[in-house]
Order: structure tokens, then sequence, then C-alpha cells
């Protein structure tokens, strides 16, 4: 038999004074049997960081032809797809060639050098492709604030980000970008 999703419902009240975008989520959040608390909040993280009111949690690690989260506009077509930890370069060259922008979070450290090392020379082509690592330690301290049932803050100004829940002080989410997305 196979394992089934657990489902976590999370509040997410963010205010990001750098976008202008204030606002309050109620998300339910299905966590794969094989994913981690990190991989679970680095992707309600990555959603806070690129909210909108059409921004969704898409099946990711359950279906190969969706990104962890997406972003569709009125017609159905993907405007951005957001892939959480370390894709291959054929992923990210198909999401990019189904949608306008593709951002990529990436974390765990130095793992995720030794991955962009590798795949670095394979995505610098794609125009629309965009990729942050999360600083060493920020995706196990966000590990930390996964309950079933979540209230989270989420708050950026000048460039900073933090998140932070009831029970615990705010994380600081310190990120370099690898790869910006080249403009038109």
């Amino acid at each position: 038999m196979a394992l089934k999703s657990t489902i976590y419902k999370a509040e997410l009240q963010i205010a990001d004074m750098d976008r202008h975008y204030y606002s309050d989520h109620s998300l339910t959040v299905a966590r794969h049997p094989s994913e981690t608390d990190e991989r679970m909040m680095v992707r309600l993280a990555a959603f806070a960081f690129f909210a909108s009111e059409r921004l969704e949690l898409a099946k990711g690690l359950s279906d190969t032809d969706e990104p962890d989260l997406w972003e569709k506009d009125l017609t159905g077509a993907i405007q951005t797809w957001i892939e959480v930890g370390q894709p291959d370069d054929r992923r990210l060259a198909k999401a990019s060639g189904r949608s306008e922008h593709v951002n990529v979070i990436a974390y765990g450290g130095r793992t995720s050098q030794i991955w962009w090392d590798g795949l670095r020379g394979k995505v610098e082509r794609l125009r629309n492709v965009e990729v942050w690592s999360l600083a060493e330690g920020v995706g196990e301290a966000l590990a930390q604030l996964a309950e079933r049932t979540m209230r989270l803050q989420f708050t950026v100004q000048d460039g900073s980000a933090w998140l932070s829940s009831e029970r615990a002080d705010p994380i600081e989410l310190q990120w370099t970008v690898l790869k910006a997305r080249q403009r038109a």
C-alpha cells in the first residue's frame, strides 16, 4: 500500500514592503511521504517570497509535470514556475519553455554550491531562469517551525526577509542569487 501525503494547514500573513504586497493566505500543504519538514517549509517560504493572488501550491514531488508552486494567468498559461531544491538541467529547460519566469530556491548550504557548479554551464543560456541559494542553516531553522497547524508571519523590508511563528523567534531568510533572470 502506498503511503499517503500528510496534510498541514498554514495561515500565512505576508507584509512585503518592497513589493507593496500585503495579504493573508490560508494554505493546505500536502507533504509527500518522501518530503522532509525542511523541504516543506522551504516551499512555504518560497510561496511567501513570490506570493500573489494567483500563486498556488502545485503537485511538485507527486507529479513530474508540475513544479512545487506556479502562477497561471486567466487563460491557464503558466506565468511563474517555482522549483524548490536542486532540479536537473532538463527539468529547468522544460520549465523555461513552458513558463514566462522560472525561479529555483536551492537549500542545503554546501551541497547547493556543488549542485550549482555542475549545472551552471547548462542553464546560463536560459534567459528566464533565476536561481537563489538559501544561506547555510536557513532550511534547518525553517524545519523547526513545522507543525500540523501553523500561523506564520512573513516580512520583507529593504531586501531583508523574516519568517516567524507564534512559538519561535523570527528567522532571517538570507540567500545568494546564483543566476539572475536576464531582462529583455
